[in-house]
């Protein structure tokens, strides 16, 4: 309602009322709930939200920041009952909580990654969210052998090489399969591969743990090898992209789409821009692949054995040597076209943004 010149309180014109209903429905569309919300990725795509004009709110099992406008809620993924209130009112729902890779907690990436996203699917159809996009992983296709250019069809690792990968691949097909568009409830997977950015705990920190300790001189394979490596920036583009194309009418409902920088690089070439550009020196001794991998193997299953008596964590998982001595890298195709996907930030300047991010972490800081 509104005055009119002698005070009195009358209706806007219809026009107006029109203009008010399309815009109640927009900032509508615009509520949503980042679960993991307080992890690396998913503070980044909180972020990036917040700008586009979205209403958010974030559900996680910890809170690690504050940022004006968006309610926190925290609690377990698997409870439904401490989950619903974070999707009430909301039409749009990112699922980007996961445990690290790396781990061998395979009780942990059951409970997180399978029975929670199943939690997180009945809560999501009970609340009426529209719209759930998946953080999902290209490892889903990933055995430990060459993959080149891969695409979406690639078959799931029917041999997966860790616990994490295990588990991804089931989310998946959980998340996939539940996309209803006669109920209108939709679903979409990106698959990212290899963040990396500013407030990254793993690939950065851990690439200077292990350099700190001189472990970081040899090269595992020839150093030929060719990978993806993703901007985080990037990675948040390629779910905001989805989120806003998935309609009952479009072509990437139910369907998983690689989300990368579109630039494939030498594994090892990544490694020693990132390390020289913190100081410290780039590995230049090899190693056949074939033993690395085959010694990784070995302390994995011994400290598998050994773990009721003793802890210890090798450096070198088989995950991460596959890794660093394959090819590994993705075809972008689909995503270009069904969504119109495009890299916002280059490797380049993803990697000078990124070690200009962490100056702790700079050789005799």
């Amino acid at each position: 309602q509104r005055e009119d010149e002698q005070g009195e309180k009358t209706a806007p014109p219809s026009h107006q009322l029109s203009f008010i209903g399309a815009r109640c429905c927009v900032q509508s569309n615009k509520r949503c709930t980042v679960i993991g919300g307080s992890g690396f990725l998913g503070r980044h795509l909180v972020e990036k939200l917040l700008e586009r004009g979205y209403s958010v709110s974030v559900f996680d099992i910890r809170q690690s920041y504050e940022l004006p406008g968006v309610t926190f809620y925290q609690g377990d993924l698997c409870d439904k009952r401490t989950l619903l209130p974070a999707l009430q009112d909301v039409s749009l729902v990112f699922h980007c909580a996961s445990p690290a890779p790396g781990s061998d907690n395979r009780e942990l990436f059951e409970r997180v990654n399978i029975l929670g996203t199943r939690t997180v699917i009945e809560a999501c159809v009970e609340a009426g969210v529209q719209k759930l996009v998946l953080t999902s992983s290209a490892s889903v296709v990933f055995e430990g052998t060459d993959i080149k250019n891969g695409r979406e069809d690639l078959p799931y690792a029917k041999k997966p090489i860790d616990y994490y990968t295990q588990t991804k691949i089931e989310q998946e097909k959980l998340v996939l399969a539940a996309c209803d568009t006669e109920k209108n409830f939709l679903t979409v997977a990106i698959r990212p591969h290899g963040i990396f950015g500013p407030r990254d705990p793993q690939l950065v920190p851990i690439l200077v743990d292990t350099a700190r300790r001189g472990k970081m001189k040899f090269i595992i394979g020839d150093g030929t090898n060719l990978v993806d490596f993703t901007f985080v920036e990037n990675v948040v583009h390629g779910h905001i992209l989805a989120a806003e194309h998935l309609r009952p009418s479009s072509p990437i409902c139910g369907k998983p789409y690689h989300i990368t920088n579109d630039e494939p690089v030498r594994f090892w070439d990544f490694m020693s821009e990132v390390l020289m550009g913190l100081g410290y020196a780039a590995p230049r001794y090899h190693l056949p692949y074939t033993l690395v991998y085959g010694l990784a193997l070995l302390l994995w299953l011994l400290a598998l054995v050994l773990r009721p008596l003793v802890s210890f964590k090798p450096t070198f998982t088989p995950m991460r040597v596959a890794l660093a001595g394959t090819h590994h890298y993705y075809s972008c195709e689909r995503a270009k076209q069904d969504m119109g996907y495009k890299p916002v930030i280059g490797l380049k300047e993803g990697i000078t943004l990124t070690v200009q991010s962490y100056p702790h972490l700079r050789r005799g800081a």
